[in-house]
């Protein structure tokens, strides 16, 4: 197992502004609660979670959003319950 992350998310359990096309949610702005980073939930880097869901549709959205291929992703929830994989340049004040 690798983790990166091996504290929270500094933001975890707070609710952020995302600004994303998130799937089933449309275009940001959204609310999303951060969990915490998902190496951490998930106990390795989502790059390597075949056949999970959220990690399949970051992985599409990131390709086509010229996201950068590496291990700064949070999982959360929007409000309507459904979960998905955010890169921190999509959290509304975090440094690009």
């Amino acid at each position: 197992m690798s983790v990166r992350h091996s504290s929270p998310h500094p933001q975890a359990g707070e609710t952020v502004t995302v600004d994303a096309e998130l799937h089933m949610a449309g275009p940001g702005p959204h609310q999303f609660v951060i969990e915490d980073w998902a190496d951490r939930l998930f106990g390795r880097s989502w790059m390597v979670m075949n056949g999970h869901p959220a990690s399949l549709i970051y992985a599409m959205r990131a390709g086509l959003a010229g996201l950068p291929t590496d291990d700064e992703v949070v999982y959360g929830k929007t409000p309507s319950g459904r979960g998905h994989l955010v890169h921190v340049r999509e959290i509304g004040g975090e440094d690009q």
